[in-house]
């Protein structure tokens, strides 16, 4: 067994979102469809159906009969929502996860937008992941669509250098689910990661130590999971462009440029090493929630809009603590300005919690300490430095509060004044 080589896979199931959408709506396959805006009521489609077209009775077994002119289109949509995912004839006119459904709109004014189903995404996540163990028990769960499979001791995990076993579970998932994935097999996550996106959709790609140069140096820096837009903008700022001008460089520029940790790091990543193991089981940092709104709010003129919102955040990322088994420390609240600079704040509380009271109490002292004279488009609730609920002991609700994040911020404004006792 000790001859074997390390053979890391991850598996990224396709538009997952959309994909899961079309096995409700098998009639939109094939055309451009964006999902995002707001959430899923599975009943507002055929109300307005029923109340449209009453020559028959529609119901939930009519959903794959729905007449294609019947969907919204996204050229009719106006608000501030933003598109979470989108079908594959939808990308080809640049239209993508993040981007705002307005800009969309005038992009691929003809694609048609459904509203999201988180529950749906999630029976189907877990679905496929127990799929997934079924033939290779050692899987790291990264997300709703993404998990890292250890293919090294699983049968058919070597042969082809994992293209075999790439192949049944790609085949099984559809078999058993009806949705597709993309699976890149690597000596490692790192470049097992990059490959999956090679041959998308449906893709299998495999990658080899020896194939470093000709694969994986070609590609831009960005391509690197763990290199964002700053670290990206630096290095072409330096002349680096690719990941093979990157591998050129020695530790000590690198170094000078980047400090020691972080030039280590690039040094091996550029050259294709990564030892870090595939992990069953993992604790989860935080958990949040937030929204974006349909406009601007203001803290004075939309104080009870907010404050019912604000709640509900607080009530949603308690009832996930709760549901989750989890408790937590660190409080703390996000905003995105009308000029879309964000801003967050943190508390410490004295007891972990789970408890939505004492979420909204310490969230309301972190927003005290927020300038709140701006316009907003969007607010976010996080619970962090969380610890299971058996391993917390002496929870109360009434919390004394610490801050950890102080900094300078405003304080004397009306703003700011309705953000204390009855919040909002």
């Amino acid at each position: 067994m000790s001859s074997l080589i390390r053979r890391i896979a991850h598996l990224d199931m396709d538009a997952f979102y959309a994909s899961v959408e079309l096995l409700r709506y098998p009639q939109l396959k094939g055309l451009p469809v964006v999902i995002g805006g707001g959430r899923r009521n599975e009943d507002d489609l055929l109300a307005r159906l029923n109340q449209e077209r009453p020559e028959r009775l529609w119901t939930m077994a009519d959903l794959g009969r729905i007449p294609i002119d019947f969907f919204p289109r996204l050229a009719d949509y106006t608000g501030r929502g933003v598109i979470t995912t989108a079908t594959y004839p939808a990308r080809q006119f640049g239209v993508g996860s993040a981007m705002g459904l307005m800009k969309a709109a005038r992009l691929c004014p003809q694609a048609i937008l459904l509203p999201v189903d988180f529950a749906e995404y999630r029976k189907y996540s877990r679905a496929f992941k127990a799929i997934v163990t079924e033939i290779a028990p050692v899987m790291e769960d990264r997300g709703v669509d993404e998990v890292y499979i250890d293919f090294t001791h699983v049968p058919g995990g070597q042969r082809e250098g994992g293209r075999v076993l790439a192949r049944l579970i790609q085949k099984s998932i559809f078999d058993q689910t009806g949705l597709t994935c993309s699976v890149g097999v690597a000596p490692n996550k790192l470049l097992a990661k990059m490959a999956s996106e090679f041959n998308k959709p449906k893709g299998i790609s495999i990658v080899h130590e020896a194939d470093l140069a000709d694969m994986i140096w070609p590609l831009a820096c960005r391509k690197i999971n763990g290199i964002g837009p700053k670290a990206d903008e630096k290095l072409k700022g330096l002349g680096i462009e690719t990941i093979g001008q990157l591998a050129q460089k020695d530790m000590g520029w690198l170094s000078s440029h980047f400090g020691p940790r972080t030039s280590a790091w690039l040094h091996d990543a550029a050259h294709g090493r990564d030892e870090r193991p595939v992990v069953t089981e993992s604790e989860p940092v935080s958990m949040s929630r937030e929204t974006t709104f349909e406009r601007d709010l203001h803290a004075v003129h939309d104080r009870a809009e907010l404050g019912a919102i604000f709640t509900r955040l607080c009530a949603q990322v308690a009832d996930d603590l709760q549901r989750k088994g989890y408790v937590g420390r660190t409080i703390g609240i996000k905003l995105r300005f009308a000029d879309f600079k964000s801003l967050t704040r943190d508390l410490t509380i004295a007891t972990p919690t789970a408890d939505a009271q004492a979420i909204r109490r310490a969230a309301g002292q972190c927003l005290k300490r927020a300038p709140l004279t701006r316009r907003f488009r969007l607010l976010g609730v996080r619970v962090g430095a969380l610890q299971r609920l058996g391993h917390a002991a002496n929870l109360e609700p009434n919390q004394p509060l610490s801050p950890v994040n102080t900094g300078v911020f405003a304080t004397n404004s009306e703003a700011n004044d309705v953000w204390t006792g009855q919040l909002f």
